[in-house]
């Protein structure tokens, strides 16, 4: 897939929530939000930070450290809360940067997702889609960034690579979905923020 085949796309409809849930532990941990939390929530922007590198289209995620306030050693996206006077996409390029060293000049917003409200930490995350057209170097913040995942979309488009398995959360036993790839497992908000992007980036090309 061409980047400008991705933008067409995802400036389409959104299939949101729906896709979204495909990928949601069960029971959510921290419970369903009650009316009203997620007006009251924390703000943060996230980057799905695509680029080329051999010969195809790649995603970053980072492996937080057990440093980091919120989320410690759990796969995701570069970003963090959205500071004073900051848009989200601000906010997701400005987080990116610190983390992995990439400036935002070097990157092109061409879409952005559903919002997502996080329960246990509280947060109401807000994606967007980042291209570079070149391959990137990365320098993570090492008080931050235990490691840089670099995973082929190819291989998160396949369907069948979903897995399953059930860990004792809180001292609730939870079902959860999970992307694997070389012994990472991708879960939780950041799957579900995935299923969606996937789900708009699957089929065949629109004219």
């Amino acid at each position: 897939m061409n980047i400008e085949d991705l933008e067409r796309r995802l400036n389409g409809p959104r299939p949101g929530l729906k896709a979204q849930m495909r990928m949601i532990p069960r029971p959510r941990p921290g419970g369903e939000p009650c009316a009203g939390a997620e007006a009251a929530a924390q703000k943060a922007g996230v980057t799905i930070l695509l680029y080329p590198k051999e010969g195809e289209l790649f995603m970053a995620f980072i492996r937080r450290s057990g440093m980091v306030l919120h989320h410690k050693d759990q796969i995701g996206f570069p970003g963090g809360e959205v500071e004073s006077g900051e848009s989200y996409e601000q906010a997701a390029l400005r987080e990116t940067w610190e983390e992995l060293g990439v400036e935002p000049e070097r990157l092109r917003v061409i879409g952005v997702l559903t919002p997502l409200y996080i329960a246990r930490s509280n947060f109401r995350v807000h994606p967007i889609v980042a291209v570079s057209k070149e391959p990137l170097c990365f320098k993570p913040e090492e008080r931050e960034v235990a490691e840089v995942i670099e995973v082929p979309l190819g291989h998160l488009a396949d369907p069948r690579r979903v897995r399953r398995e059930t860990h004792v959360i809180d001292g609730v036993p939870v079902e959860i979905p999970y992307y694997p790839f070389r012994g990472h497992k991708i879960w939780g908000a950041t799957a579900m923020i995935l299923a969606e992007f996937l789900e708009m980036t699957a089929g065949p090309s629109q004219p």
